[in-house]
């Protein structure tokens, strides 16, 4: 999960993962929504796939993104967990 929150930290991951929310897109589709280097959006790209946020494909010279729903899922259940186990039960007189 570690590797979950260093991904979300970043603003330009959280609007990758934000594009990608609409549905599957190219690496260049992304990157054209942002003003950095090919080498910095590949180092995104790469923190996502590491923390298992996204997943790639490759269709000949493209490679295709896609959000892992899973990886959100689970991470929903455990604040969900957290938050559950933080509520106490109101005391009655």
């Amino acid at each position: 999960m570690d590797e979950v929150f260093k991904a979300l930290a970043d603003p330009t991951r959280r609007q990758i993962l934000r594009l990608l929310s609409k549905g599957e897109l190219t690496a260049g589709d992304i990157a054209r929504s942002f003003d950095i280097s090919a080498p910095s959006m590949s180092h995104h790209f790469n923190v996502l796939k590491n923390a298992d946020l996204i997943s790639g494909r490759r269709d000949g010279q493209q490679i295709y993104y896609s959000l892992n729903t899973t990886v959100f899922e689970d991470l929903l259940a455990m604040f969900w967990d957290i938050f559950q186990h933080d509520e106490k039960p109101k005391e009655t007189s």
